[in-house]
């Protein structure tokens, strides 16, 4: 057995203490989220202010374009850190001060009206997203610094499903604030609620104990990140067309963003109901988030993006078909299974590209690159529902989930199994 380097050492001393401090900033994350969630919360109250499909399905396209695509630019930077900690700190405040916005501009709607409330809440999406974006890599970065190898899949996994079953829960209580509390109070309520966990989450990511990477070799001059990421992408095949399934994902999940307006124009849904959905939402994605990040540590992340592609293509098939609203309870949980294997299991397989030094180029053209598609794809499917109607939207995302899971079985490989 090799022996550990003094790094590994302080990492698997601090391991149970980081475990339980990063679990808990994923629960409390993932309760505040629920009272202010992007697939039905936020949506619904852009919804109150406009009828464009194209507009509310921007609102979780935002949110994930803006995660995505500050990655590859702080990639440089992120690879001459020793420590992470106070980045993530820093900037995870941005993605989380929006949320008080949203709650002032639900409470000043009657006064300033519905447009000048819709450009201040994209506004606030747009700074909410970019929030998250820059400092994704770094957290990535932290925790695949802090969690072994071994062990990284089931962590991400553990953390979303925790996260999830705690959005479940306030998901539901949201439901109900919608529906006891009279506007302006109903949405500002739902979003101070998520401001608080929000910070009771910060503070237990603030007792993340990071060790100092001294054994680190930092090159005297800065590197360019463009340099890095064509070198990468011109000798690691593999790894492109994994980009081409991250891309390929954002169409074949495109119809997604209109579950919660389809089944409240053409089914009757109610508020109470949206919360019982995005709790079936969540539920599923706690199971599959626990499981697959656990099985994909075992078996390989490939095989869990696979069976996500699988369930994407009969969620959109699903709700192509449907007749009433009880048919949105399994489109749900084969959503939940789709979004578990193309996040969280994409980003457990991003980090088995490449060397530790290069890890943050990887994550950084892993989430980068697939940002374009992820502000496109709504908004072709937006545009496709304001003109044709959902059916179209939901056929082309079929289609395009088969072309997904053709790459991944013929073209894609393991990159750990690739690599040994």
């Amino acid at each position: 057995m090799l022996s550990l380097t003094p790094l590994e050492k302080n990492i698997r001393e601090n391991l149970k203490h980081n475990l339980i401090f990063n679990l808990l900033d994923g629960s409390l994350f993932g309760l505040a989220l629920g009272f202010a969630s992007f697939s039905a919360v936020l949506p619904l109250f852009v919804a109150s202010m406009t009828d464009s499909a194209t507009l509310i399905g921007l609102v979780p396209a935002i949110h994930s374009t803006g995660w995505l695509l500050p990655q590859l630019f702080t990639a440089s930077h992120v690879s001459r850190l020793r420590t992470y900690k106070r980045t993530v700190l820093m900037n995870t405040i941005h993605e989380r001060a929006p949320f008080l916005g949203f709650a002032i501009v639900a409470l000043l709607l009657p006064f300033i009206g519905a447009k000048f409330g819709l450009i201040l809440t994209f506004a606030l999406l747009v700074w909410q997203g970019l929030g998250g974006g820059f400092t994704a890599n770094a957290w990535t970065s932290m925790i695949s610094k802090i969690i072994p190898p071994e062990s990284r899949g089931t962590f991400f996994g553990m953390q979303g499903g925790l996260a999830n079953l705690f959005i479940s829960m306030s998901a539901i209580g949201a439901g109900y604030l919608l529906d006891y509390f009279d506007a302006p109070w109903d949405f500002a309520t739902c979003f101070l609620l998520a401001v608080v966990f929000f910070t009771i989450s910060w503070l237990a990511l603030a007792q993340t104990n990071e060790p100092e990477d001294t054994e680190k070799i930092i090159p005297d001059e800065k590197s360019n990140f463009w340099h890095d990421a064509v070198k990468v992408m011109r000798h690691d095949k593999n790894f492109n067309w994994f980009l081409v399934v991250r891309v390929l994902s954002q169409f074949a999940t495109m119809g997604f963003s209109f579950y919660i307006i389809y089944a409240l124009r053409d089914f009757g849904m109610t508020k109470v109901v949206s919360g019982y959905l995005i709790a079936t939402l969540t539920i599923s994605q706690t199971v599959a988030n626990m499981s697959m990040g656990w099985v994909g540590d075992k078996v390989g992340h490939r095989m869990m993006l696979v069976i996500g592609a699988v369930a994407a293509f009969l969620s959109a098939a699903l709700a192509w078909s449907a007749t009433s609203l009880s048919w949105f309870y399994p489109i749900f949980v084969l959503t939940g299974v789709a979004n578990v294997a193309i996040w969280t299991n994409s980003i457990s397989m991003t980090v088995d590209f490449g060397s530790e030094a290069e890890r943050p180029i990887y994550i950084g053209l892993s989430q980068t690159l697939t940002a374009p598609a992820t502000i496109l794809a709504p908004l072709i499917g937006g545009w496709i529902v304001d003109t044709a109607g959902f059916a179209p939207t939901f056929t082309i995302s079929t289609v395009l989930a088969l072309g997904m899971l053709g790459i991944l079985l013929f073209l894609v490989k393991d990159p750990r199994k690739a690599r040994s």
